[in-house]
């Protein structure tokens, strides 16, 4: 779990209740697709399954989410964002996700899909097949 004062999963320059905290708690929606996906890979490091399911679009959202307690979440990369704007509708974001799990490393590669639903960004799902190393 993450502190407030502490570093941002995400890997932006700002501490975790500046930056996607402030998303998880409610105070303020992502502004993009980009930040929604900054703030649910902060949220899978943080093991906030409540913000996850409720930034999922409601026709892919899961019933429920078990996060692996074993698992640890360690960085973020973006490596390609398509629109997903403040003034925009639709958008994706190519990543790659580094874990630590039982002394092993490893990371999933995913293109997800994001839209506005009731005006706030949701992931919608993966765009193509995700990879794991």
């Amino acid at each position: 779990m993450s502190t407030p004062d502490r570093p941002c999963p995400c890997g932006l320059p700002a501490t975790y209740a500046t930056c996607c905290g402030r998303f998880h708690s409610g105070a303020r929606a992502a502004p993009t697709a980009e930040l929604l996906m900054r703030s649910r890979f902060s949220a899978f490091a943080v093991g906030d399954t409540a913000y996850l399911l409720r930034s999922w679009h409601s026709t892919t959202r899961p019933a429920r989410l078990d996060l692996d307690p074993g698992q640890c979440w360690e960085r973020l990369e973006i490596l390609a964002t398509e629109r997903g704007g403040m003034f925009e509708t639709r958008g994706s974001v190519e990543f790659r996700a580094h874990y630590r799990e039982g002394g092993h490393t490893g990371s999933l590669r995913e293109h997800s899909d994001f839209a506005r639903e009731g005006g706030a960004w949701v992931y919608v799902g993966p765009l193509s097949p995700v990879e794991f190393d």
